[in-house]
């Protein structure tokens, strides 16, 4: 997985196509609305939109339209020409256009750039002219329209989006597009996302009755039905053998604290915004908890340590509660209530790289056993800028111990790339990106260096010299939270999960009532023996129950009759169609059992 040398998307012939197709829609749409007010128009992953603050909701009928527009300026071969010009031209060129305005003077300041995302320097004002249109923007941009393939683009939708992602700013309507450089490139990702709806985990997540949401209980609050309890418990399992194994030593903590333990780690400034407001009990403020990280300081900082102690590895599955707003909630994704694989480790600074890497190693296991075989391991850096602000101010730290994950990373042989200013608060982290079988990106883990909230907590150990010493703090969550994770291998899989993982592993069928009895036999020997099974005993006749199975992705189906009854055997159907007749019972028992022993991803 080297990404090391990869082109970045920014610099790519791809990001410039759609960065002039952002364009081209603008003019369009302007053409089809002269009163209409644009805003930003960027490339994205897969694509690019643009926001207009426009007269009317659009229709489908207006995208085919815009669309058919698009087409004919392209077919114009036109050039994409940068001229630099001072804040006031700008101001005259956008005089009736108030988002322009806004951007301009926000440029002309040095203070921010078209997402509102600080500027490390005063940046050049630019516009690019195509035909008679001409729009604020600092490129790049193909140097002619003849190098876009007018059959590789498609406008895919409309949303609402705020000016500036913030909620008391105007709602404007935001069209996507995609973009490729060949129609069959194009085709390839249309089919990929007919796919993903059949694998959109909202709707396999009711359909196998694995969660739901209750208007009553409140948004991003999932409640896990008993079937998606056992794919927890089954997570959660595995975690325990895992980190056992590790030497991680599990822990419990409350739901909510004082004010006081987040004033103290720090949390607060940082966090506010996304903990739900406090609640005063007695002259005192509680905050229900974001995070489990102060709870474990204050347990590593109950009794006196020693360098012998070290690595201290303190693990909890502890829920947390983060307000996300309600425009970003997203099914399993985006939620306000979730269950983490959280755990702490407590090291020297030579243990470090030790700790860090095994960390490392734990997210590779993982993702052998689900068949996770596309990532990316990325560093998230600090920015100067934001140095007391949105980083704990300590730069000489900051530099050393992103040289110690870098070491680390390269020492180990992991390749990884970096971003600039996207590191927690008190210490870089290394984000981990996966892919689905699909191809889709989730954001799945993070695995973090806190130098800074250790020293806040007077948390210390004895070193082999008799003195007081500061350890390092790693947190991690491999298996990211239950929420975000099943959410991911519900598509990941298509919901047809691997048999440890399913919730019914066996559904046991009848043919008539008169073989209920040897089903409800089969059953309970198949439940001594660890499997979830069970029989089917309604009045449905065969077929209706067989199909009922297939449609909540049963991995067997153990058909019998009179000839099943008779010989002691099951007529065995499997998940993916194949069948089988004739297979004693003891064999299929522990082929089930060795498939859940193992984790195999085999039928």
């Amino acid at each position: 997985m080297d990404q090391n040398n990869q082109e970045r998307y920014e610099d790519s012939e791809l990001y410039r196509i759609r960065h002039s197709l952002s364009h081209i829609m603008a003019q369009a749409v302007l053409e089809m609305f002269p009163e209409a007010k644009y805003t930003i128009g960027p490339p994205v992953e897969n694509g690019f939109y643009y926001d207009f603050d426009l007269p009317r909701t659009l229709t489908p009928e207006d995208l085919e339209k815009i669309e058919k527009r698009m087409r004919q300026i392209v077919a114009g071969k036109y050039d994409f020409v940068r001229k630099v010009v001072s804040a006031d031209e700008a101001r005259k060129i956008f005089a009736n256009q108030p988002y322009k305005l806004e951007l301009i003077n926000d440029l002309e300041r040095g203070e921010t750039d078209e997402h509102g995302q600080p500027l490390d320097e005063k940046p050049e004002i630019s516009i690019y002219t195509h035909g008679n249109f001409v729009d604020l923007c600092r490129g790049p941009h193909v140097q002619n329209t003849s190098q876009i393939n007018p059959s590789a683009f498609k406008l895919m939708s409309v949303a609402g989006a705020y000016w500036r992602g913030d909620e008391k700013n105007p709602q404007l309507q935001r069209i996507y597009g995609t973009a490729w450089k060949t129609k069959e490139e194009l085709d390839r990702y249309l089919q990929m996302l007919e796919e993903a709806k059949k694998r959109d985990h909202r709707k396999l997540g009711k359909d196998l009755e694995i969660f739901i949401f209750d208007d009553e209980v409140g948004p991003g609050l999932p409640l896990w039905l008993p079937r998606g309890g056992i794919i927890i418990e089954e997570l959660e399992k595995l975690a325990k053998e895992v980190e056992e194994q590790a030497g991680y030593q599990r822990v419990r903590t409350p739901h909510l604290t004082k004010e006081d333990l987040f004033l103290r780690s720090g949390h607060l400034p940082y966090y506010a915004e996304s903990m739900y407001p406090p609640m005063e009990l007695e002259g005192v403020r509680y905050y229900v908890k974001p995070m489990n990280c102060p709870f474990h300081h204050k347990i590593y900082a109950a009794k006196p340590r020693s360098y012998r102690d070290l690595p201290i590895r303190l693990a909890e599955y502890g829920t947390c509660y983060r307000y996300e707003k309600s425009g970003e909630l997203f099914g399993l994704m985006r939620v306000r209530s979730m269950q983490m694989n959280d755990a702490h480790i407590y090291c020297s600074e030579e243990q470090f790289e030790q700790e860090f890497l095994a960390v490392v190693e734990l997210y590779l296991k993982y993702f052998a056993l689900f068949g996770i075989d596309r990532y990316v391991m990325r560093l998230s850096t600090h920015h100067k800028r934001g140095l007391g602000k949105k980083y704990v101010d300590n730069e000489r730290l900051w530099l050393k111990t992103e040289e110690m994950v870098r070491s680390a990373m390269r020492n180990g042989g992991v390749p990884f790339v970096e971003a600039a200013d996207e590191a927690a608060f008190y210490g870089p982290k290394i984000d981990v990106q996966i892919w689905s079988a699909i191809g889709r990106e989730f954001t799945l883990a993070t695995n973090q260096v806190d130098f800074a909230v250790p020293e806040r907590f007077n948390l210390t150990f004895i070193n082999r010299h008799g003195e007081e010493e500061t350890p390092l703090c790693i947190h991690r969550a491999p298996l990211s939270t239950h929420e975000r994770m099943v959410g991911f291998l519900l598509e990941h899989y298509a919901g047809n999960f691997p048999v440890w993982l399913s919730p019914d592993q066996v559904r046991i069928i009848p043919i008539t009532d008169s073989h209920n009895e040897y089903a409800r036999q089969l059953e309970q020997e198949m439940c001594a023996a660890g499997i979830r099974a069970e029989a089917d005993l309604g009045q449905d006749r065969m077929n209706a129950k067989i199909r009922s199975a297939q449609l909540l992705k049963i991995p067997y189906m153990a058909v019998v009759g009179d000839q099943e009854v008779s010989t002691r055997t099951i007529a065995l159907r499997r998940r993916d169609g194949s069948r089988q007749n004739d297979v004693p019972v003891e064999a299929f028992i522990e082929q089930v059992k060795e498939r859940i022993r193992t984790r195999s991803a085999e039928l």
